[in-house]
């Protein structure tokens, strides 16, 4: 099976004007679901050793690094879910898993929240390949923009600009990349922030200051154009 956007797009060009508009310190992170080992292109390294999901995102972000990782690479059973790679386990079903980690206020209120997480259907997913943008061997699915606040502001700005309208993100709290940014933009089509879990911050180098936003690769050329005009606008900061 054949998957590949019918619009092209110049992603080192788009990578390069996103990092210099909105002056990011990383890349732009592009991010493929592969769903049979066929789909791995070639000289795409496998990860080695099992990290979570937000880790392999801060390898492409900072550290430039292309790679597949297939479920024996997740180390975060809740990520590998999401991402369609694993069944979910007991205790995130059952809501044990976060009301242990000291989230919720009963089971019941966990598992609640767990039943509202976006992710893909399990098993479809054999692995997911990390890159960033401007390296990026494929066209990717979803892409990836871990930035301040401002940084924010302007790319909602233009997700907005050709049509107007209202932002509605949706998260709460926990697998903000893997759920909120990467599965979420994924399944809907629709640009994604969340404001990075606790997992996320603790074990992929996203900062305080820092949120996350997941932008369906169907639309970003659409948002780089509009990013170039609502950066430089007269009422812009």
């Amino acid at each position: 099976m054949e998957d590949k956007l019918r619009i092209p797009l110049d992603y080192p060009s788009a990578s390069d004007r996103l990092k210099a508009l909105l002056s990011l310190t990383g890349s732009p992170v592009a991010i493929r679901f592969l769903q049979s080992r066929e789909e791995v292109p070639a000289g795409v390294p496998e990860q080695q050793g099992e990290l979570r999901h937000c880790q392999m995102v801060n390898l492409a972000r900072k550290e430039g690094k292309v790679f597949y990782a297939p479920s024996e690479r997740h180390l975060c059973a809740g990520g590998a879910w999401a991402l369609g790679i694993r069944p979910i386990s007991t205790s995130l079903r059952t809501g044990e898993f976060y009301f242990k980690l000291g989230k919720f206020a009963s089971y019941a209120a966990s598992m609640r929240t767990i039943k509202r997480i976006p992710h893909v259907e399990e098993g479809t997913t054999y692995a997911t390949l990390y890159a960033p943008l401007e390296k990026t061997p494929v066209p990717p699915h979803v892409v990836l923009v871990i930035a301040p606040p401002r940084v924010m502001l302007k790319i909602a700005q233009s997700a907005l600009f050709r049509t107007g309208g209202r932002i509605t993100s949706t998260f709460s709290g926990i697998q903000s990349v893997c759920a909120d940014t990467t599965a979420q933009t994924y399944l809907t089509g629709v640009v994604n922030f969340s404001l990075g879990c606790d997992g996320s911050r603790r074990f992929s180098g996203i900062s305080d200051d820092e949120m996350v936003v997941g932008i369906p690769a169907e639309l970003l050329g659409e948002v780089v154009e509009a990013v170039a005009v609502v950066t430089m606008a007269p009422g812009s900061k």
